[in-house]
């Protein structure tokens, strides 16, 4: 069963490579839900980080390019910057771990993942582009669960490469982010801070596959 893990996710790594490196733009293409998962997790993280500081949630969008924002009020604002890069980073990071080591609750993972989409594009609504987006990948992912046997390897799958699109866009995606961080924190200037989240990121990264692979039993 490990030796079975260790090829999934290397055939994963595989074909997200290819894809990404060699794939131009249909390998673009392909990965496109990936692209969007990891806009929604990272505008979602900017909303739960205004949510759990006690600030409210405006908006959120979702574009078809895709970039996106989130309009918020109140809360801690160095909790609600910092919760789109590291916040996505975890939901990315869960949502493989789920995929890997928990296939009991991977149906009912896509379901709520799916559930938090559609109910974001109505309560959160911005436009009829953002909320046609994530209805369509909440769609998506109901009829994965539901009519497929493939809820485990999607959910490894999408959360493994959200998880590498993140890291890797450490210097393109959290920018304007880590602009507003300096000033609203301070300490060091955004090209250290930068530093300080990829770390943060590749680090709970590695603590996440060092767990996936040295559990003993599947759950």
């Amino acid at each position: 069963m490990q030796n079975q893990l260790y090829f999934r996710v290397f055939a994963m790594l595989l074909v997200y490579g290819v894809l990404k490196y060699m794939g131009g733009l249909s390998g673009t293409l392909l990965l496109y839900p990936v692209t969007m998962l990891v806009t929604f997790l990272h505008e979602f993280g900017h909303a739960m980080g205004a949510i759990l500081t006690g600030g409210r949630v405006e908006g959120l969008q979702v574009n078809s390019d895709g970039s996106g924002y989130t309009t918020t009020l109140g809360g801690s604002p160095g909790i609600v910057l910092i919760g789109g890069y590291l916040g996505s980073a975890i939901l990315g990071n869960l949502l493989f771990r789920i995929g890997a080591r928990h296939h009991k609750l991977a149906q009912s993972t896509l379901l709520v993942m799916a559930a938090f989409m559609g109910l974001a594009g109505v309560v959160w609504f911005e436009s009829f582009e953002s909320t046609g987006i994530l209805w369509a990948f909440a769609i998506s992912l109901v009829l994965i669960a539901l009519k497929t046997n493939f809820d485990q390897d999607v959910l490894m799958f999408l959360g493994l490469t959200a998880v590498l699109y993140i890291i890797q866009d450490f210097n393109v995606g959290p920018s304007s982010d880590l602009a507003m961080y300096e000033k609203a924190v301070g300490l060091f200037p955004a090209k250290v801070w930068m530093y300080i989240w990829l770390g943060l990121a590749g680090l709970l990264f590695y603590w996440n596959l060092k767990g996936v692979f040295n559990t003993s039993r599947l759950a």
